[in-house]
């Protein structure tokens, strides 16, 4: 196999949330093919650990933190990396997070809340990176975190299944309104992972998420775990995802196909 087999050797990059579980793993994949990385994060802690982790591979890295459901700092932290790096090639944006409650619970607050959290930094970071690639005149690639529950129902986090729906449905018109300018942009829409986020979020139910999974018509059986997301968006970035834009690849285990009735999958 070639060296730079994903053609990312010296793409210049950014992850955002990438101090954290499948921000962390997108961020080391991309290094380990040669890219160099900027980290960006809430926590500061969080992103320069995962740089100084960059840079112990050789690779150069450099951490931001800041809230990019501010539209200023989001801008700020796409200019700044770019900055850091001479031009911006890739970006991955995985920041999301679920707000659990029925819709008769869901006040505005807490529907604006989750849409901040889950969908408009997507837009703000998504124009600032693209302005930079335009101006470059050099073309990149975006991969965004979406969910399968943008497509199907979802219940007690509606206001996330709605804002996620809205990222798949943002990168195909990113991927029509930019494709003349060799921009790519694509999804990535996980099933359960298990982040310590999602552990954590899943201790109240009785039932170990592993066991659910196994119990359910999901044919694997279990969760995902980060790097299992980490690899398809590094895909999606890569060479070899060269003519594949406004897409959303669902990384669910194979629960998307499975056939849902009659204990069909728990039979065979």
């Amino acid at each position: 196999m070639e060296p730079n087999v994903l053609g990312l050797q010296d793409k210049r990059s950014l992850v955002l949330g990438g101090g954290y579980g499948i921000g962390r793993e997108s961020a080391l994949l991309l290094a380990r093919a040669g890219a160099p990385v900027v980290v960006a994060d809430l926590d500061p802690a969080r992103a320069d650990a995962v740089a100084a982790e960059i840079t112990g591979l050789g690779v150069a890295s450099h951490a931001l933190s800041g809230d990019v459901t501010d539209r200023a700092t989001a801008e700020r932290i796409v200019d700044a990396a770019a900055a850091f790096h001479g031009g911006l090639d890739v970006v991955i944006n995985m920041i999301g997070f679920a707000a659990w409650g029925t819709l008769f619970e869901l006040d505005d607050d807490a529907w604006e809340l989750d849409l901040s959290r889950n969908l408009r930094h997507h837009i703000w970071t998504g124009k600032a990176a693209a302005r930079h690639m335009i101006d470059q005149g050099t073309g990149g690639a975006l991969a965004m975190v979406a969910s399968v529950s943008g497509i199907y129902g979802a219940p007690r986090h509606a206001a996330y299944g709605a804002a996620k729906a809205g990222v798949m449905s943002l990168a195909r018109t990113m991927a029509q309104e930019w494709g003349r300018h060799g921009i790519r942009v694509n999804a990535v829409a996980p099933d359960m992972i298990a982040t310590p986020r999602m552990r954590e979020q899943q201790a109240h139910f009785t039932a170990d998420p592993d066991e659910r999974a196994r119990e359910s018509i999901q044919p694997l059986g279990r969760m995902g775990e980060a790097d299992e997301i980490a690899g398809p968006l590094v895909f999606l970035v890569s060479d070899l995802a060269s003519f594949i834009t406004g897409q959303t690849l669902i990384v669910d285990g194979g629960t998307h196909a499975a056939f849902p009735h009659f204990g069909a999958a728990s039979n065979m």
